[in-house]
């Protein structure tokens, strides 16, 4: 690799790393926001949070290292454009596609990173996180043990607990159970436990009262007791199982869909199909990101005024590419045999970039045709 390549790549990869931090920092903050007020206000762990927003790391990677790869290629080709780098290296005889090379480099880099991203961590960090939550949603005293706050766990049943004591020990119970049209029962209590037994989870309160409320003749009946044992198991519906989602699957699986597996994620294999070349484009969208930033700056001369223009030129193509994304996925959605449309965004990202290289190597070529219809 020449000099000018290393040093080019060795720019790159910096702010590379500090566009990376940056982005993932807010897409993670963002995301750990969401996770606090859900599972902290269940009654999780703090523990259980910070596993929780671990699993979204590599989802959260996925969306901002494309970005920061287009980032920093505008920035560095910006900041080389300005102190005159890239005029002496021209002067030197480097043609912008030969400019370009240690860009490519660089978005090679990109590419394999987004590639173990796409394959490998994100599917199994997915899977990881649902199986968390399922486990989480199964969890009765979780979703019970909330102080100060009236929860409604399934229709129709009301549950307070004021405190709940180092110990274990539940203050001041309050259940409403309205499911029943015939009744509505009420069981308040000074204090209560849970206790599991088996795979029943039994709500034992103590020194408490029932109240049932007949709704044909509205006469309300009262009984105290001193201790009584409630089943709040069925307060919390079972958890729908299912199989597998497509996004858990491995690239090999999404490629070669059985009728087992269609019926397993609940996809066809049209759909299957394009996710899992849609993980080859996502990684290719990195060399496409970082390309696009370097030769969309490169078209124009020096102007006092700086590049301003062509930095707005680059963000708009790049939201055309993203665009263009969109639409080649929910065209190979349609038909398994379109799959190569989900590529439709790296093919125009390329000619995009070989028109603003070829353009580059030519600065005046539109504006002699101007003059030239001028003249006539």
């Amino acid at each position: 690799m020449a000099r000018f390549d290393r040093y080019m790549l060795s720019q790159l990869m910096v702010l590379f790393g500090f566009f990376s931090l940056v982005l993932v920092l807010v897409y993670w903050i963002n995301r750990a926001v969401v996770l606090f007020d859900q599972l902290i206000a269940d009654g999780q762990s703090a523990g259980v949070f910070l596993e929780f927003t671990a699993l979204s790391l590599p989802s959260v990677m996925r969306l901002a290292l494309p970005l920061a790869a287009f980032a920093a290629a505008v920035y560095v080709t910006n900041r080389m454009s300005t102190e005159s780098e890239l005029t002496v290296v021209q002067a030197a005889g480097y043609s912008p596609f030969r400019l370009a090379r240690p860009v490519f480099y660089f978005g090679v880099i990109v590419a394999l990173m987004m590639s173990v991203l796409m394959h490998f961590l994100v599917p199994m960090s997915s899977a990881r996180l649902e199986v968390r939550q399922t486990e989480i949603a199964q969890n009765v005293t979780a979703r019970l043990l909330t102080e100060g706050q009236f929860i409604e766990p399934v229709n129709g049943v009301t549950f307070y607990i004021r405190e709940i004591t180092p110990a274990g020990e539940l203050l001041d119970i309050f259940l409403s159970d309205t499911r029943s049209e015939d009744e509505q029962i009420t069981y308040t209590a000074a204090k209560a436990f849970l206790v599991r037994e088996n795979a029943t989870t039994q709500l034992v309160m103590i020194n408490g009262m029932v109240q049932t409320l007949r709704g044909p003749d509205q006469r309300l009946f009262t009984t105290s007791f001193a201790d009584f044992a409630y089943n709040i198991s069925n307060l919390i519906g079972e958890t729908s199982t299912r199989g597998r989602r497509d996004a858990h699957l491995s690239t090999w699986e999404l490629l070669n869909p059985t009728p087992e597996l269609e019926a397993e994620t609940r996809r066809d294999a049209a759909r299957l199909i394009a996710r899992g070349h849609d993980r080859f484009s996502q990684s290719i969208l990195g060399i496409v990101a970082a390309l696009l930033g370097f030769s969309a700056l490169m078209v124009g001369g020096y102007s006092r005024f700086g590049v301003w223009k062509q930095i707005v030129g680059a963000i708009f193509l790049i939201i055309v590419v993203k665009a263009v994304e969109t639409t080649g996925i929910r065209i190979a959605r349609t038909d398994p045999q379109l799959w190569m449309v989900t590529y439709l965004q790296s093919f125009v990202g390329f000619v995009m970039i070989w028109f603003l290289l070829f353009w580059a190597g030519r600065p005046y070529l539109f504006k002699r045709r101007v003059k030239e219809g001028a003249a006539l």
